[in-house]
């Protein structure tokens, strides 16, 4: 006893965390032993520890995660290389998964899904409840090229669940959607996501825009969730000045306080920026923005942003799993906190961007509160605020007429995609005078294209709707058709010259190039315009 009191006082000293902790290992011990031992049935004790892991991370915060070994190649494929699956950027919230962003022009994004669905089945079973882990959720949505997968979800503002018929394909590791001129002086880069070469990749296509005579830059990054850090601040840092704050982080061990400043080697310090932002834009993607706007370096446009603040630190077990671990906050140049509350997260936390919709604040800048004690000043004294995610600089509103249920329904069957390869098929002798991706802008659907559209709707069950709203709603589609035949002819490419002509987040974008520029030359001289 004396020995044991001994031991005790060397190891965990007066420490009374160290004994809690240690009379709880004692316990959990203590019931897998009895469990063991004396359980009326056979069990599994391997399994039992790593569900007791999973229940115990639910209890700290919605982005610790623990990764068994059999998981962990499938879990890293998304940053490091090509993998075959659905497409989408997922969190499990409690007993749900909740959808961040779908990825642009992959399986799920092609069929309609969006940021804050929230799925609960998938391969005509449930996927939703207490056991559901990421292992789980990669077992149903991954899978061979060609094959289908039934998803079920649940979405804001509609009634019911909706299924969707999602072919898999090969999600490219490629982070580099679209690069071109939109206008003569204006490069457009759409950035899909933070990968392993996304800054490299950035460097490639901004150098190659700056020589086809872009002094003004509109970086992308809706629906883009997040990943790599440095590879968001290494962008960020092509913009700014010297020793300008990127982001820093603060957590409980010090030995987690960071800070990335800039180091004044950037090429593009000069150039106007605007950067657009939207509700699926997440993690490194709010770093980027929250950079940008802190320092007065651009303007942010479009809607809140997601609001994922909390740095996951991967941990190698003995056995060869991971324990993905927060360890601290990101918080931008002013001191916001990107993370958006989360304390004892619940079903709050979980449909939170429904009650933005629900609120009102997808449609209006007016239904969004601020709270006094979050309003920050940037670098130059303007306000910006905290609360969790990055508040635009130019708000621009979600447009419902154009994200209906008839739309969706032709969405789910694939069939602007399926219109756009029969197209091509019959007209391929008239696309033969088309040769540059900047044709993509110029050519026009046939006469006869909107009858075949028709046509396929009514082969597919597609009820029309008979209301006011079917004039827009055949305008848009109109659009969408010749967006997805210019993607079948020149790629993503061919696609976003085509949509980005009547995207009213674009040409707000483009429209605030002008505040971006006055801003730039009043953060040289430290007076605001």
């Amino acid at each position: 006893m004396a020995f044991g009191i001994f031991l005790g006082s060397t190891f965990f000293g007066t420490n009374p965390g160290m004994w809690q902790l240690a009379t709880n290992l004692n316990k959990f011990r203590e019931v897998l032993g009895i469990i063991q031992n004396d359980y009326v049935d056979t069990v599994n004790t391997n399994q039992i520890t790593e569900g007791a892991i999973g229940q115990l991370l639910e209890n700290l915060d919605p982005h610790s995660s623990y990764i068994p070994v059999s998981e962990l190649d499938i879990a890293n494929a998304s940053l490091e290389s090509n993998f075959e699956g659905v497409g989408i950027e997922f969190l499990i919230v409690h007993d749900t998964i909740q959808v961040v962003s779908a990825i642009q022009g992959g399986p799920s994004d092609l069929v309609g899904i969006q940021a804050g669905d929230r799925i609960i089945a998938a391969g005509g079973a449930p996927l939703v409840g207490p056991r559901i882990t990421s292992g789980e959720v990669f077992k149903r949505l991954r899978g061979p090229k060609g094959s289908i997968v039934e998803i079920g979800i649940i979405r804001r503002g509609m009634e019911g669940i909706q299924r969707f018929s999602v072919t898999r394909s090969t999600i490219s590791s490629q982070s580099i959607e679209a690069s071109y001129l939109i206008k003569p002086s204006v490069g457009y880069l759409k950035i899909s996501r933070f990968s392993d070469n996304t800054f490299l990749e950035c460097e490639e296509n901004l150098t190659k825009l700056e020589k086809e005579g872009a002094k003004f830059f509109i970086l992308d990054v809706r629906d883009n969730p997040g990943g790599y850090l440095d590879r968001a601040t290494r962008l960020a840092n092509e913009f700014l000045a010297e020793n300008q704050l990127i982001v820093f982080t603060e957590g409980k061990a010090k030995k987690y306080d960071q800070k990335y400043l800039s180091n004044g080697k950037g090429r593009f310090q000069n150039s106007p920026l605007v950067i657009l932002v939207n509700e699926g834009s997440a993690s490194a993607a709010e770093i980027l923005a929250g950079a940008i706007q802190d320092n007065d370096r651009g303007m942010i446009v479009g809607r809140r942003t997601y609001g994922k603040g909390l740095v996951q630190v991967p941990l190698s077990l003995k056995d060869g799993s991971e324990l993905r671990l927060t360890i601290s906050r990101y918080f931008t140049p002013s001191g916001r906190c990107i993370q958006k509350p989360y304390k004892g997260f619940n079903i709050h936390y979980e449909n939170d961007l429904e009650n933005r919709y629900i609120n009102g604040e997808y449609f209006s800048k007016d239904s969004i509160h601020f709270e006094k004690s979050e309003e920050f000043q940037t670098e130059m004294g303007r306000n910006v605020y905290g609360g969790g995610g990055i508040f635009p600089d130019l708000f621009v509103p979600l447009d419902s007429q154009n994200t209906n249920r008839f739309l969706l329904e032709i969405m789910k069957k694939n069939l602007f995609r399926d219109f756009a390869i029969q197209y091509v098929n019959k007209h391929s002798a008239e696309f033969n005078a088309f040769k540059k991706r900047e044709d993509a802008r110029n050519f026009t659907l046939s006469k006869d294209a909107w009858n075949e559209f028709v046509l396929l709707t009514y082969k597919n069950k597609i009820e029309w709707p008979l209301n006011r709203q079917r004039i827009q709603t055949e305008i848009y589609i109109t659009h969408l058709l010749k967006a997805y035949v210019a993607r079948m002819l020149w790629g993503d490419n061919g696609f976003y010259m085509v949509i980005n002509q009547k995207d009213p987040m674009v040409q707000k974008g483009l429209n605030a190039l002008i505040d971006a520029q006055k801003l730039l030359l009043a953060s040289k001289t430290k007076k605001l315009p």
